[in-house]
């Protein structure tokens, strides 16, 4: 894994994030209208970039606002972008707008989580999932990579949990390669070491979720949805339950505290999903 390492210059710890990107020198240039020659010196320290320059590269090296800030102070500039905290009264406005959000995908699951994955807001959908949680697992701030691969939260009850695990791990490996955070970092090494049980979900025939799993549910002949997508497979109440995830973030964002907010939604993967969901939060 690649990662920028926080003890060098600014023009080190640019060519990391190029490489990291795999973005040539004279590519990096013609994107940010500047030379080969200049980014080189750039990145050998020969050269001071501007305050300007530094922004203008991290925009087209897309690299994350906490990050953006910290090449700005080894450059010698003052940070750009502030961090607020979500219940400050500026942010009233992403609060509500996050609320209203949530609501309005109910009754499906969504939430809202932070850099760290500690969930900010949740709707009904998501407070369904969790009825048997242990109380332990849900004192504040509730962390939904926790909650999900505890050997005493979800992780029981997901029918495909090393598919799903591989990928929730997978998706912090790509985030720690990218920010430097030693929160984050033992958050992984905590829940990667969490015991794993293969109940297995009947998905191996590559006929789409809920394959297999008829027996399970009285024998209802589940609709076999296509797997277009890794699901989420889980049981609920005596059901089997599937779920497709996607995940958002804000564009542009200004702030350190927004940048890292995501919004990640479940929907469902069969009518038999939905209906169950309709028929318990109308």
């Amino acid at each position: 894994m690649t990662t920028v390492s926080p003890d060098t210059g600014v023009g080190p710890l640019l060519r990391g994030w190029r490489e990291l990107r795999r973005i040539s020198q004279l590519d990096l240039a013609l994107r940010a209208d500047s030379s080969a020659r200049h980014i080189s010196f750039i990145e050998t320290g020969r050269s001071r970039p501007s305050e300007e320059m530094v922004l203008r590269l991290a925009e087209h090296l897309d690299i994350p606002v906490r990050e953006r800030n910290a090449l700005l102070v080894v450059a010698g500039y003052a940070p750009r972008y502030p961090q607020t905290p979500l219940d400050d009264p500026a942010m009233a406005s992403v609060r509500e707008g996050l609320d209203r959000l949530l609501a309005g995908y109910e009754p499906y699951p969504a939430l809202v989580v932070d850099g760290t994955y500690d969930v900010v807001a949740a709707n009904r959908g998501i407070a369904l999932l969790m009825e048997g949680v242990p109380e332990e697992l849900l004192v504040p701030p509730l962390n939904a990579m926790r909650i999900t691969l505890h050997p005493a939260g979800l992780a029981p009850r997901i029918l495909n949990l090393p598919e799903w695990r591989a990928d929730l791990l997978a998706q912090m490996e790509r985030q720690i390669a990218l920010v430097r955070s030693p929160e984050l970092r033992t958050l992984y090494k905590e829940v990667a070491a969490y015991p794993v049980e293969d109940r297995g979900a009947g998905t191996g025939d590559g006929d789409g979720v809920g394959a297999g799993t008829d027996a399970e549910v009285g024998g209802r002949g589940r609709e076999r949805t296509p797997s277009f997508a890794l699901p989420l497979v889980i049981e609920h109440g005596g059901r089997v339950l599937s779920f497709i995830a996607s995940i958002a973030t804000f564009n542009t964002p200004m702030d350190v505290t927004v940048a890292e907010l995501a919004i990640e939604t479940f929907l469902p993967a069969d009518r038999e999903t939905a209906a169950y969901l309709r028929e318990r939060l109308p």
